[in-house]
């Protein structure tokens, strides 16, 4: 019959058992102290008495605690309260508990291993060693349920537990080789020690401007000269915007003409085709002619040129808005040799100085 109850306060124990979140973890050592009311098994013939106890303990995990605790009561013999009958033991505690965030007051359950002595003085009439006393440990068990609750400097701690007393001596009743007591309990925690401080996580370091790039465009911030410039852009070491000449190969003149070929025209169309397909493009149109001629002449020329280069443009639908120009270099700025090294004429190279260019201006 008691092994069944015994059992069934374990399960009982065991049943307070379920996921929960953890809460910070505190692992100093702390000093318990309780009070509670000892109902005493019938069967051992004593009165109902309080108890006390006296422990250390520490959380090994945020929700293990294991403590080790001294535990005194004093029931008399309920037969004859003149003969004296005392208890006191020490136990190995082990608490799961069941922590939920945000929540003060927290259950857990408990089991417990320890060693209980007994004091026992009996009725030895007639004898002259009247009354006679026995005194014994043995093993000892328990099982319970409680809350905790943490208020800060200390700690609260309720608790309802079943201990077996392993007890098989007991002169009162012989016939038993155990006793089962039921405790209630409530006690203080108080830990010791300052309380663990959060780690705080070092202050984020600012970037150095060799470290950024806030315009995107390859350049850090400390060589960037030009922070503003635009996706899409050819971009110098230094940030800025590097002119991009686009040649349109194709487009070239006749000698001392500024009127477009028939050959030039495919490539101009192909040229307002990227223009209409990029809207945010914005090009100068430049003319530029080969070294036969005055500088004025190939001025004019050069102006012509890129005149007529312009209008083929807006003409097919390029806003006159993107376009700046029309410009003319005339011979200053050639990109073949016009002469040969020996001083001869270079008709090959002044055919390719007589041309039309889309600067990129963004």
């Amino acid at each position: 019959m008691k092994i069944r109850l015994l059992s069934t306060a374990l399960l009982a124990g065991l049943a307070f058992a379920s996921a929960a979140n953890a809460q910070d973890f505190d692992d100093r050592w702390y000093l318990t102290g309780s009070a509670g009311f000892n109902l005493q098994d019938s069967d051992r013939g004593t009165n109902d008495a309080p108890f006390l106890t006296l422990g250390v303990g520490k959380f090994v995990s945020p929700n293990w605690s294991i403590d080790g605790e001294l535990n005194y009561q004093n029931p008399n013999n309920s037969a004859n309260q003149d003969l004296n009958w005392s208890q006191y033991g020490v136990s190995l505690d082990l608490r799961r508990h069941f922590l939920t965030e945000g929540r003060n007051w927290n259950p857990y359950a408990v089991v417990g291993l320890g060693y209980q002595r007994a004091e026992e003085e009996f009725d030895n009439f007639p004898s002259v060693n009247s009354p006679g006393q026995r005194e014994d440990g043995n093993l000892a068990a328990k099982v319970g349920v409680g809350l905790q609750a943490d208020l800060g400097r200390v700690g609260v701690r309720t608790e309802l537990a079943y201990r077996g007393d392993f007890d098989d001596q007991s002169v009162a009743n012989p016939s038993e080789n155990w006793f089962g007591d039921l405790l209630a309990s409530v006690g203080v925690i108080v830990p010791l020690g300052a309380a663990p401080v959060a780690a705080v996580a070092p202050a984020p370091v600012a970037p150095s401007c060799a470290d950024l790039d806030d315009d995107g465009d390859g350049v850090n911030n400390c060589d960037d000269k030009c922070p503003d410039s635009q996706a899409g852009q050819t971009i110098g070491p230094d940030g800025c915007p590097v002119p991009v000449s686009i040649d349109l190969k194709g487009v070239n003149f006749d000698f001392d003409k500024s009127t477009l070929r028939p050959d030039a025209v495919s490539i101009l169309s192909e040229a307002t085709q990227i223009l209409q397909r990029y809207p945010e493009l914005k090009v100068e149109v430049a003319g530029h002619t080969d070294s036969k001629g005055t500088d004025a002449y190939n001025q004019a020329l050069s102006e012509r040129r890129a005149t007529a280069v312009y209008n083929y443009l807006t003409s097919n639908g390029v806003d006159a808005s993107r376009l700046v120009g029309p410009n003319g270099y005339g011979e200053s700025r050639p990109i073949a040799p016009n002469t040969n090294p020996d001083g001869s004429d270079n008709p090959e190279g002044r055919a390719l100085n007589r041309r039309t260019e889309l600067n990129v201006q963004n």
